[in-house]
């Protein structure tokens, strides 16, 4: 094991307790933390039962917490750690929070063992929209672009 996947190893163990921990708290199995320069920002553990939020999922309150603590919206230069292989909607969070890389214990397929939509989601991901049991649909009105023409026309906005 090299110095990069040894000290990989040592967050990804704290995942691992943060989402066992969770259970007996009424929480998910997920646990995950933002870390900058080899410092821990942020912990994050799955709150989806406890708050009624299906978007509180342990990567997603990583980095609302992450992003208070630094005062940004931006994690650039932070590696986000976790339990198990980021779903679909925490590896867009991900995305979208900028984070430099992400380093997961258990996959998908342990997240499908233990009950979880995972594995499930990821397959309709890959599939056409047509086949989705929720329709999707695009309705364009004259006025789709007007949100986006009065961002772009706004000189004060924050880019991101």
């Amino acid at each position: 094991m090299s110095q990069f996947d040894a000290v990989d190893a040592r967050w990804l163990e704290r995942t691992v307790e943060l989402a066992t921990l969770n259970i007996a708290n009424g929480g998910g199995p997920f646990g995950a933390l933002i870390v900058r320069d080899g410092a821990l920002v942020a912990e994050g553990y799955n709150r989806v039962t406890a708050d009624l939020d299906p978007t509180a999922h342990a990567e997603v309150v990583a980095i609302r917490a992450a992003c208070k603590a630094e005062q940004s919206f931006s994690l650039v230069g932070a590696t986000l750690y976790t339990s198990c292989e980021p779903c679909p909607l925490c590896l867009a969070a991900a995305l979208w929070a900028r984070v430099d890389r992400m380093v997961f214990a258990a996959d998908r397929h342990d997240a499908a063992r233990g009950g979880f939509d995972d594995l499930e989601f990821y397959d309709l991901f890959a599939r056409d929209r047509s086949t989705w049991q929720i329709p999707v649909v695009s309705l364009r009105i004259p006025q789709s672009p007007a949100p986006f023409d009065a961002w772009l026309a706004h000189e004060a906005r924050t880019e991101y």
